[in-house]
Order: structure tokens, then sequence, then C-alpha cells
């Protein structure tokens, strides 16, 4: 068990930090060669920061870069093992960084409830949540729970692990709740009749479809905070195109064989390592943001480049889809963000997307260098 530091809000960014950083798990000879590890860009110190996906990837970045800048981070991962590993290998560049593990099936809303309970157990606030962990299933796949696979794991444990854990983020001071989205949401076809039970068995359209839930419900949380004027902030974000194992599953078919071998081939020349990745996820948590807002790369068709807002696509600002599955995620998991209940104020101020939440803003800081 961690023991909880006291939590304190704070201007994050820190404009002198050094952006060399290893690209995974095995690249700590690299940062010996290069000199000292990484000095943190931002300032988290007395922060608990809870980041799924954390064992490998833009996770992984973020929180050796969270801990390296002085916030307790849970590493909340499937794999007990990858998760011990990445650890390890955040203690190996930073020897005093407090490290917590939780493991979580994002498909099994079993294993999310046990795994918030941990949560909820071990520390009395939680500052930063980062909804991270995705992946692309193959087709047929379901979660133990019976759903399709990307909607499960991407959205629907991401949702009910927010809801789980809503009470100790409304303890924190200005807790913010980072949603990992995709480019590809761009792609997706807003069709509530494919949530959760997709009528073409396509993984490509089902990954993108749950990269704009993950939005939808952003935005409609944003909405939600604004309405129940609470000091919290919910926070989108896409990474731009980062090499990282989401490509890593070996497909069955030979059209998504050859589907994988061309994005893994465009990927090489566009693909900009894990810790750049991570860079959105940093900004989204520590820079002066309003709640309801989107950021990702501004260059190469937002793939890479400084970090910025940007607008996301006509279906992820659908207001009445958002409701809609916003409802069918409470039906589907049982969780029902009471804390955040508010309807009639909601029907009022829903159509504000971009207002920040009452109480919500920060002390202007500096603004992350690009």
């Amino acid at each position: 068990m961690v023991t909880h530091p006291s939590t304190t809000p704070a201007d994050r960014i820190r404009p002198d930090g050094d952006r060399r950083a290893a690209s995974g798990l095995g690249s700590r000879a690299a940062l010996r060669a290069a000199g000292k590890a990484l000095r943190p860009q931002i300032d988290v110190r007395g922060t608990i920061a809870v980041i799924t996906g954390a064992n490998s990837g833009i996770g992984f970045q973020a929180a050796r870069q969270l801990a390296a800048a002085g916030a307790t981070v849970v590493l909340a991962c499937r794999h007990p093992g990858r998760m011990a590993e990445a650890a390890r290998a955040i203690r190996s560049e930073h020897a005093d960084a407090t490290i917590d593990e939780v493991t979580i099936d994002l498909g099994s809303l079993r294993s999310v409830k046990a795994a918030a309970n941990i949560i909820t157990d071990r520390y009395r606030s939680v500052d930063i949540l980062i909804n991270n962990a995705g992946m692309i299933g193959g087709p047929g796949w379901r979660t133990l729970d019976g759903v399709e696979s990307c909607f499960g794991v991407n959205h629907l444990g991401h949702f009910a692990l927010t809801g789980l854990l809503l009470d100790r983020l409304l303890a924190a001071p200005e807790a913010r709740i980072v949603s990992v989205s995709s480019t590809a949401h761009r792609v997706a076809r807003l069709d509530l009749q494919d949530w959760p039970h997709p009528r073409i068995d396509d993984i490509y359209r089902t990954y993108a479809a749950s990269k704009l839930a993950n939005l939808l419900f952003a935005h409609h949380l944003h909405r939600r905070i604004t309405a129940a004027g609470v000091s919290l902030r919910s926070i989108g974000c896409q990474p731009g195109w980062a090499a990282t194992k989401l490509l890593s599953s070996r497909p069955r078919s030979a059209r998504h064989r050859a589907s994988v071998a061309a994005l893994r081939a465009i990927g090489a020349f566009i693909a900009q390592p894990p810790e750049e990745g991570a860079r959105p996820l940093l900004h989204a948590v520590a820079a002066n943001v309003p709640s309801g807002t989107y950021l990702g790369p501004t260059r190469w068709w937002r793939t890479r480049g400084p970090i910025g807002p940007e607008r996301p696509s006509d279906e992820a600002r659908d207001i009445d889809a958002a409701r809609q599955l916003w409802d069918l995620s409470v039906e589907l998991s049982g969780v029902n963000f009471a804390s955040l209940a508010a309807p009639v104020v909601v029907e009022r101020r829903l159509g504000d997307l971009s207002a920040p939440a009452s109480g919500s803003h920060r002390k202007p800081g500096t603004s992350p260098t690009s």
C-alpha cells in the first residue's frame, strides 16, 4: 500500500524540461549514454495519477514522465508481469519515484469494479485519471460481459472506471479526467445500433467507433461537470501517429493482414516515438486548458508536431448521440455518476462544449513548448 501525499494545485508545466526520452522499456542504456535521465517538463508534485494501459507505449511514457515530475503514479494494467516490468523500468530511472500497481481488465466490469475498490481503499483523492488503454480486436471478439471488444475495452470499461472513481476525483482540488481518442474517430460512422453489437464485423470500423465513443463521453462528461458546478475537468486528446503496439496483434484474415501490413509500412515513415505521442496526454494533464478541450498534434494531418486544441468531428459533438451513448453505458455498466446528477441544468446548458466547468481554471501558467 502506498501512503497518500498531500495534494496541492499547481501550474504544472515546466518550460525548461529536456525533451529527450527513451521510446520504450528497453532503452535505459540510451538514456544513460545521453547523460542523465529526463528532467521533468511538468510539475505534479503531491498528486495521484491513475493511468490505464501504462505498461507500454504512450501510457508508459506518460507514467514515467509524471513519476519524474513528482506524482504518485498508479499503473492500471491487465498483465501483472508487464506492469511490474514497467514499474521497475521507471524506478531504475527515478529511484525516488512512487509507483503503485493495480491489475485491471477493462474487458471485465467485475475486474474494473475490483480495481476501483482497490484504488478508493488506498487513496483519499485522485488528481489525474488518464483513460489511455486501447485495443484493436479481431472479428467477432467480445468482452467477458458479451459486448464487442473495442467498445467494451476502449469505452465502456473506462466509462465505468471513471464513474467508480468519481468521488475520489471530486475530493481532489482540481482533478482532470483525460480521455485518449484518435484521429480515427473522424472516419467513424455514427450509428448507435452498432453499440455494443455491430452489425458489420469490421475491426477498423469498430475501433474508429470506439474512439468516437471516447470523445462523445468526454464531451458529455464536460457538460455534466459544468452543470454540476464542480471543480473538475474533462479533456479529450489524441496522440497523433505513435509507434506503439496497437497493431501488434496478428490478424486472422488475409484482407486484415494486408491492411495491417500497409499501416505498418506507412507508420515506418510517419510514426513518432511513444514519448512524443504522450505529449498530448501530458498537455491535457498540466496545461491551463479548460474542460471540454480536445488536444492533439497540429501538423502532418494531425499525426505529429506542436500540441494544440483541435475541433473534433461533427459526429463527436452530436449532443443527442452523446446523451444516448451515456444512457446506454449506464445501463450496461450499472455505473450512474450520481454525484453529477443535475438533469434540469444539463438540459439548459448542453449546447456549450467549450466553456470550462465552474471553478475549473488554474492560475495561468507557462504553456508547454512544442
